[in-house]
């Protein structure tokens, strides 16, 4: 039996204000016929299918079309989707009596009889091969909520060792059902211990301060766990089953170098013959320049010296500058715009940073409430802006910013 192992598609994100829909379509339309090419029994979505709870129709559209596509193209195919901590768990199964149409199964969230008991029947899925014959079980374990897990009494932390239990009961199902020759697959939408997070990509999975999960979690007869959350390719404790595939597309800059890549995983019996990494192509590219902050008239000279081919607006590249400044540039986004103009590129971003920028004392924040009590608006206004540039403010710029405070206190009492 071969797998197909996706995850964080962030459908209806967008990059610094622009759509990134072409992107995701071009993907798509990769991953149908990546499908078609490997001959691939299942296929195996964990979680992040959308960038919000909230997504647009045009999101909606490209997931929806996009399954009934891959129906029409491998009638045998059989697809598992989990809800990560981005998906709405209810709008992701509110279709599900439609999607069990094209042998879809869709589990959003964790579900509790009358009696309080959590309904594990729904979180253990068959998996059939091209023969229609069940080759696997599925855990089809979504993103996690405290509520969603047992109640364990423990000297630990209930929640981590809940989400293990949780997992421990759905496995002693699967392995209830099973026949010999089928093997166990995981599924989850979590962080796990070791993991590498991206900067300014990931959002945060804090339960009481602690969110990652160990690797010993899966019991060794689990023949592959296959993951969601993390961006970043990788296995994980050193152990090839357990790992996360990576997005499809750069989520963030800092996610330029990322080797985007789906999993195909070859079972045979009970246990994985073989796993393999299929890489993404990129349809739109991500640039930095430079690629290390430097001084304005470097930046500037380094755009100009820009020569990038024609492209019609969709495929045009996205860029970061990275700009290292001394003190304030107001007009700097006019002065990059007017470098770059007739250039075919995206300017995304300008990231500033401020050489010798260190905390002193009258940049340090107040050690007591009774010294937060005693200090004055321009006070803090003195701190942050050290704490930013580097340096105090110039006193026409306090005289502004005190000129502000006064219009403000006149609207007030107004």
């Amino acid at each position: 039996m071969r797998l197909l192992h996706t995850s964080d598609w962030h459908l209806g994100q967008t990059l610094h204000n622009y759509d990134r829909g072409y992107e995701h379509q071009r993907f798509l339309d990769w991953l149908l016929d990546t499908l078609a090419t490997e001959r691939t029994d299942a296929l195996l979505i964990t979680g992040d299918v959308f960038d919000n709870t909230n997504p647009s129709a045009a999101a909606q559209r490209q997931f929806y079309r996009f399954l009934a596509a891959a129906k029409r193209r491998l009638p045998e195919l059989d697809i598992v989707v989990i809800a990560g901590n981005h998906d709405s768990p209810g709008r992701l199964e509110a279709p599900a009596p439609l999607l069990e149409a094209f042998d879809a199964a869709v589990v959003g969230h964790v579900t509790r009889d009358a009696r309080g008991q959590i309904e594990l029947d729904r979180l253990v899925v068959p998996l059939k091969n091209r023969d229609g014959e069940i080759a696997a079980w599925c855990l089809a374990i979504p993103f996690l909520r405290p509520g969603d897990v047992p109640k364990v009494t423990t000297d630990g932390d209930s929640y981590l060792e809940g989400i293990a239990l949780l997992y421990r009961q759905a496995l002693e199902l699967a392995l209830n059902r099973r026949q010999p020759g089928q093997a166990i697959i995981a599924l989850g939408h979590c962080h796990m211990s070791g993991g590498q997070t991206s900067e300014d990509s990931e959002r945060r999975i804090v339960i009481g301060g602690v969110e990652a999960l160990p690797v010993d979690m899966f019991d060794p007869v689990i023949a592959y766990a296959a993951l969601g959350h993390l961006h970043r390719p990788q296995t994980v404790g050193g152990q090839p089953r357990v790992r996360y595939c990576g997005s499809p597309l750069p989520m963030s800059f800092a996610e330029i170098h990322y080797p985007h890549q789906v999993v195909r995983i070859d079972l045979d019996g009970g246990s994985v013959r073989e796993i393999a990494s299929l890489p993404i192509p990129r349809p739109v590219e991500l640039l930095r320049v430079p690629e290390q902050p430097a001084p304005l008239t470097d930046v500037l000279a380094a755009l100009a010296a820009l020569d990038l081919p024609d492209a019609p607006p969709e495929t045009q590249p996205y860029l970061e500058t990275r700009v290292r400044l001394n003190a304030p540039e107001p007009g700097l986004r006019a002065r990059v715009e007017a470098v770059l103009d007739g250039k075919p590129v995206r300017l995304a971003r300008i990231e500033t940073s401020y050489g010798g920028a260190t905390e002193s004392d009258s940049a340090r924040g107040p050690r007591s409430l009774d010294e937060l009590g005693r200090l004055q608006p321009d006070d803090i206004f003195r701190k942050l802006h050290w704490r930013k540039y580097g340096v105090e403010p110039a006193a026409e710029l306090l005289a502004a910013f005190r000129e502000l405070l006064l219009a403000a206190d006149g609207q007030t009492a107004a």
